[in-house]
């Protein structure tokens, strides 16, 4: 997030937080019945060869109307596709599902009811598709005619299968974890908490050393340490000791030292887990020299796990780090989640099943493009994923290759489908446009800045290159003002608002996480020291407080009784006059208006 981007107001709409999204919507006039439609996509979670959704659907008391309570509409469609001809078992869900199709590879639910109030429980699904073995598919499909991308897309997915743990890859494991000034209280903490667990979590035979860094370094072990009981405990007793928040942030000097100690690893994985919360200027300059420590022909060369904490660090310079070192990435932009988002970062990079994995079409192919560049490991804990572009006759048999844990060479045959009821672009634009977009940083390409705000658009993903606008359609107002309405003195019209053909055009903030803050980490700013809008706008809590608070002889019970009798039109022009007056907290006018109420 450039400086300059990080007090743009939220007044028209933004995010809150990583959680909390609002919309303001323009004023209306009353009678007016809106309609919300929300689409999003979030990627599914593997836990112990489970699939797993969880869909926030809990909502609030006041978002359901004061006065008669009135029955609402419920549905909720659920349709899994896996694997083409596999076998698909439901574990477990929220509510209630109807089964309404089954057939070999996917299945369909439905819940459809009337309900007096929405939902007060979020959304959970989870199904397996149970397999002894590596295995995958890959998917195609031709590019529609309104594609700006006129090349077909492909689609891979490699599955670990049922792999038991003692099948994963022996590694050597460096944690370079940031401790500058910003990381000081809750965040060290939970830090300190979450290292702490992942070291006792490693196997004996593991190896590991950690460097604590801010302007200078420090290290546990100038060597590998053999992942014993005393050892891992010696190292969480100095963890205690040297996890001190303070100074500034140099990411380059303990991530060239970490990848030289781990050059003479043999017949394990070397892995560099890094987490940092902070930018530095000199990431470019980081990210080529670890691509030149990759091409130095070692058989497994240091993989990079970077994970980053908060909005100041440049989450796509720690993607691209990633996909340089065919790691992964992921990361904690709400502060509370530090600690279960990291030890499952850690599960992946310690659970490694397959490595140096290549797809051998790509040499057959006119042109192709894939995402990402530099393909991972697969790990036991999650599928890996490959998407792009391609020009050409894609074969009917695909076969991948890599090395298993005991450094034997493996392959297996995908054989080729065409899909039907999965959009690929849907499916695979999310990643594509982050990796793009991190090429676009890494590069300063604006022409793959030009691709990913077109893939952006075409797809309706957010992307650092487009801004959301909301389009308030003003037909009514031209229709009053014909009727020989005088039309008000127009006022100023804000920076952000456009008026376009009879429609306001309001310009949304910035939704994308931006390319670090660099004044920030220089002046040690921890992560959310930001200023938040509350999480329930303010005019309900308003109406709520008068609601308890406004007469010491009227109870609730009470209230919502006599709401129940009175009829429509009297609960609308109460219910607007209540939130209205709650506002002002004006508590004596509001005692009044019920009392006069009981009299229409």
């Amino acid at each position: 997030m450039d400086d300059n981007e990080s007090g743009t107001s939220l007044q028209s709409g933004g995010f809150v937080n990583s959680n909390i999204f609002t919309l303001t919507i323009p004023q209306i006039d009353g009678g007016t019945n809106l309609s919300i439609k929300i689409t999003w996509s979030q990627k599914l979670v593997y836990t112990e060869g489970e699939y797993c959704l969880n869909v926030p659907y809990t909502f609030p008391d006041f978002v359901n109307p004061a006065g008669k309570r009135l029955a609402k509409k419920e549905k909720i469609q659920v349709n899994v596709n896996a694997l083409p001809g596999s076998e698909i078992l439901c574990r477990a869900m929220s509510h209630q599902l109807k089964e309404m199709k089954r057939h070999a590879g996917s299945m369909g639910f439905l819940h459809e009811a009337e309900v007096l109030s929405w939902s007060k429980t979020d959304f959970r699904f989870s199904y397996a598709v149970p397999t002894s073995h590596i295995n995958g598919t890959v998917l195609v499909e031709a590019a529609s005619m309104h594609d700006f991308d006129q090349r077909d897309m492909f689609y891979i997915y490699l599955s670990p299968g049922d792999i038991k743990r003692d099948k994963v890859f022996r590694k050597d494991i460096i944690f370079v974890i940031d401790i500058s000034g910003s990381m000081q209280g809750k965040l060290i903490e939970d830090t300190k908490s979450a290292l702490s667990a992942a070291l006792y979590n490693l196997n004996p035979d593991d190896s590991f050393s950690i460097i604590a860094f801010n302007s200078e370094s420090c290290l546990f072990s100038k060597k590998m340490e053999l992942a014993s009981k005393e050892t891992v405990e010696r190292a969480i007793e100095w963890i205690n000791v040297n996890f001190v928040a303070g100074g500034g942030t140099n990411i380059s000097h303990p991530l060239n030292t970490a990848i030289e100690m781990l050059s003479s690893a043999q017949s394990s994985v070397p892995i560099v887990f890094l987490v940092t919360d902070g930018t530095v200027d000199d990431e470019r300059q980081i990210c080529s020299m670890v691509k030149n420590h990759m091409t130095n022909g070692e058989s497994l060369c240091p993989r990079i796990y970077t994970f980053g904490i908060g909005s100041f660090c440049n989450h796509y310079f720690l993607r691209m780090l990633a996909m340089i070192g065919r790691g992964h990435y992921d990361a904690a932009l709400d502060v509370d989640l530090v600690e279960p988002r990291m030890l499952a970062l850690f599960d992946k990079a310690s659970s490694l099943v397959l490595a140096n994995i290549t797809v051998d079409i790509f040499d057959d192919l006119d042109e192709f493009e894939v995402h990402p560049s530099h393909i991972p490991d697969l790990s036991a804990g999650g599928p890996l994923t490959i998407s792009g572009r391609y020009k050409g006759s894609f074969p009917e048999c695909v076969k991948v290759k890599g090395i298993l844990a005991d450094f034997s060479n493996f392959a297996v045959d995908m054989k080729i489908e065409t899909a039907k009821d999965i959009p690929l672009q849907r499916v695979s634009a999310r990643d594509q446009i982050e990796h793009l977009t991190a090429q676009a940083w890494l590069s300063e390409n604006k022409q793959i800045e030009q691709k990913v705000a077109k893939l952006s658009l075409q797809s309706g993903f957010l992307s650092e290159y487009t801004r959301m606008v909301i389009l308030e359609n003003d037909h009514l107002k031209k229709v009053k003002e014909s009727a020989g309405k005088k039309e008000a003195p127009k006022k100023s019209q804000p920076q952000n608002e456009e008026n376009v053909q009879g429609q306001r055009m309001i310009l949304l903030p910035p939704l994308g996480i931006g390319f670090g803050n660099l004044k920030a980490t220089v002046e040690n700013t921890p992560p959310g020291d930001v200023t938040k809008l509350p999480e329930v706008p303010e005019i309900f809590k308003a109406a709520s407080n008068c609601c308890s608070t406004m007469c010491s002889y009227c109870c609730c019970m009470c209230c919502i009784d006599f709401c129940s009798r009175i009829n429509n039109q009297c609960a609308t022009a109460l219910t607007q006059l209540c939130i209205g007056l709650g506002c002002f907290g004006c508590i004596t006018c509001c005692s009044e208006i019920c009392c006069s109420g009981n009299d229409g």
